[in-house]
């Protein structure tokens, strides 16, 4: 058997992307999932992201995370899913489709892709970190000297010591300036750090105006793999109208067997 993928990236974190609408892949074949995302044996991806049709949006987006369960949103991989969907011609420069986490916006223009994420109402905020869920879990904290971090070993540590076996996403950042934060993110599900997470640097920017840290509401978000933003607005505690803005490119296509 052959799958036909697309690969591409967005600041980094990088997607296998299959066209699923005429639902010919095995959805529930997790070590097959793991395997197209496996690095050394397979394309090698941080996720796996199917495109399918739904009867009320322009497209559907099913995520699996590189160990093949499905998951939790993903932000880069729903900007990336756009330009895939305006590649095959399913939308042209602007979209609304379906994820697990509900209805997302999203516009193009050129190889910047921006996605509407779900509002935030609640922010959990302690002496040392807060947490909050931007479409997936998200554990935020500043941190000193970011860039000597060993983000796998601590991200591990929280993840799992701090969250259990369910866990969160760790985002360890330090403020650059006034509305600019640079960002490192441990995801679960790929179990390392990755070059880059949407939900994350969304996470980031939402805690640190919620902290009194970034006073506007247009934050820059730095992360190994690039440069994003986020801007929202904001109403009784509230974010709303929350917008995630990024490159999104295709990297090669092809067809693997398996």
């Amino acid at each position: 058997m052959k799958i036909n993928f697309y690969k591409y990236q967005g600041t980094g974190n990088d997607f296998v992307m299959i066209d699923n609408r005429q639902s010919v892949f095995p959805k529930n074949d997790t070590k097959l999932i793991n395997h197209l995302c496996d690095r050394r044996f397979g394309i090698g991806a941080d996720g796996l992201i199917l495109l399918e049709n739904d009867p009320e949006y322009d497209f559907k987006m099913v995520y699996y995370n590189a160990d093949g369960r499905e998951s939790t949103m993903c932000g880069n991989g729903g900007r990336c899913l756009v330009a895939f969907a305006s590649q095959l011609g399913v939308i042209e420069n602007e979209a609304t489709f379906i994820a697990v986490d509900g209805l997302h916006k999203a516009r193009i223009t050129g190889e910047v892709v921006e996605l509407q994420m779900q509002d935030v109402k609640s922010i959990d905020v302690f002496e040392k970190y807060s947490f909050l869920n931007t479409g997936s879990p998200h554990h935020v904290q500043l941190q000193n000297e970011l860039k000597h971090l060993d983000v796998k070993k601590e991200g591990a540590r929280l993840r799992y010591g701090k969250y259990g076996e369910e866990g969160s996403n760790i985002n360890f950042t330090e403020q650059i300036d006034a509305d600019t934060f640079a960002v490192r993110t441990y995801e679960r599900g790929v179990e390392d750090e990755t070059y880059s997470c949407g939900t994350g640097v969304t996470a980031v920017a939402i805690a640190m105006h919620r902290n009194g840290l970034a006073k506007g509401d247009h934050i820059a978000l730095q992360t190994p793999g690039g440069n994003l933003s986020v801007s929202f607005e904001t109403s009784n505690g509230h974010y709303n109208n929350v917008w995630l803005k990024g490159p999104a490119k295709l990297v090669y296509s092809g067809t693997i067997a398996y």
